[in-house]
C-alpha cells in the first residue's frame, strides 16, 4: 500500500518568494527578547530529556499541572503523536475538518484508522469510541465556533490551538472538560522554522501516559526549549498585543484592494488569513511567475480558491500591480 504524500504550502521548490501571502505564519515575528533568547540557547549540550523546568514553567503559565503538558516537535509530530496513542486506546476512527490541515488525515491514514471528513461540526456522529480534531481558529478558513460538539467521554476530543494567539476579533468559546489542547506559538511569533509546540492533556489517564512514552527520545531542540521557555513572558505578551493590532489594520486594508480589483468573494475570518476567490482560476500560478505566491486551495478540497494572509503595505503594493498587470494582459 502506497500512501499519499501530504501537500504542504509554504517552499515550493522554486525561487523564493519577493512577497509571500501564502503563509499563515505573522510577518511581524519575532519578539527581540524572545528571538535573543532563542540565539543564545546552548547547542552543544542536550536539553533534559525530562524537560522539567519547561514544563514546570509552562505549567504556572497555564495554572494546571506541569506533567500533564507534553512537549512536541512542532505542530505536525503532536498530531502524529496523539493520533498513534489513541489507535493504543482502540480508537478506529478519526474526524478531520474538511477543509483543513492535511497532516489530521494523514497520520490516520498511516495507521490505517478511518478518516471520517466534517464541514459542520454539529453533524459529528461517531459510530465508536474515536478521535475527534477541531482546530480552533481554523486553517484555512480562519472561522471560530460559537460552541464545541456534544460527544461523550468515551471519544478524545483535540483541539489544536495554533491560531489562537493570531485570533484578531471574538473569542473561542470555553474548553469543554476532557479535551486535549495542542499549543504551536512558532508561527504567532514568526518563527516557523523553530519546531516546537506541547500538548496539554486533560488528565493523567492512558491516553496521556501513551502520548508520553511514545515522544522521540529529546524531542525539543535547545531553540525550542528557549521559544517556549519565554512563550509566556510579560514582553511576548505586550509584542503580540502590538503585533495583532497591526495585523488587524493590514488585513482590512488589503481585503478592500482585493475587493476593488473584483476579488468579491473574500469569506469571513477572525485570523489575518482568509479564503477568497480570485477572478481568474490561475491566478496563484500567474502570480508566482511574479514572484508573488498565494496558496492554492485545491489540495484543502477547495478549487479555484487561495488563501491569502495579510502582509506588509509594500508587499500588498506589489500585489496590487501585479494583479493590474494580470488584468491589462487579460484585457
Amino acid at each position: 500500500m502506497h500512501l499519499p504524500i501530504p501537500d504542504h504550502g509554504g517552499p515550493d521548490g522554486g525561487p523564493e518568494a519577493a512577497h509571500d501571502f501564502s503563509t499563515n505564519a505573522s510577518p511581524l515575528g519575532p519578539p527581540p527578547a524572545l528571538m535573543s533568547a532563542v540565539q543564545r540557547a546552548d547547542r552543544q549540550a542536550y536539553p533534559d530529556p525530562a524537560y522539567g523546568a519547561l514544563r514546570r514553567r509552562l505549567g504556572v503559565a497555564h495554572e494546571m499541572d506541569p506533567e500533564l503538558i507534553l512537549p512536541t516537535a512542532g505542530g505536525a509530530e503532536g498530531i502524529r503523536r496523539l493520533t498513534l496513542a489513541a489507535l493504543l486506546m482502540g480508537r478506529r476512527e478519526v474526524w478531520v475538518p474538511q477543509p483543513g490541515f492535511g497532516d489530521y488525515a494523514a497520520a490516520a491514514q498511516a495507521l490505517g484508522l478511518a478518516v471520517r471528513p466534517y464541514a459542520d461540526i454539529a453533524r459529528i456522529r461517531p459510530a465508536a469510541p474515536a478521535l475527534v480534531w477541531i482546530c480552533e481558529p481554523c486553517n484555512p478558513t480562519g472561522t471560530s465556533l460559537s460552541a464545541w460538539p456534544g460527544l461523550g467521554d468515551e471519544h478524545l476530543l483535540a483541539v489544536d490551538r495554533a491560531y489562537e494567539p493570531l485570533r484578531l476579533t471574538g473569542n473561542a468559546p470555553a474548553l469543554p472538560p476532557g479535551a486535549w489542547q495542542l499549543v504551536c506559538p512558532n508561527k504567532a511569533l514568526g518563527l516557523a522554522g523553530v519546531r516546537a509546540g506541547y500538548l496539554i492533556a486533560p488528565a493523567r489517564d492512558a491516553a496521556w501516559f501513551n502520548a508520553q512514552a511514545l515522544a522521540p527520545s529529546w524531542v525539543l531542540s535547545a531553540e525550542g526549549v528557549a521559544m517556549l521557555t519565554h512563550w509566556h513572558d510579560a514582553a511576548t505578551a505586550d509584542w503580540l498585543a502590538d503585533a495583532r493590532a497591526q495585523l488587524r489594520e493590514w488585513t482590512a486594508a488589503q481585503r478592500r484592494m482585493l475587493e476593488a480589483l473584483d476579488w468579491t468573494d473574500q469569506r469571513p475570518s477572525c485570523t489575518p488569513f482568509w479564503l477568497a476567490r480570485p477572478p481568474r482560476p490561475d491566478i496563484a500560478l500567474r502570480l508566482r511567475e511574479r514572484g508573488i505566491r498565494v496558496r492554492d486551495a485545491a489540495s484543502f478540497g477547495l478549487p479555484g480558491w487561495v488563501r491569502v494572509s495579510a502582509q506588509p503595505r509594500r508587499s500588498q503594493d506589489a500585489l496590487q500591480q501585479a494583479l493590474l498587470e494580470i488584468e491589462s494582459e487579460d484585457s
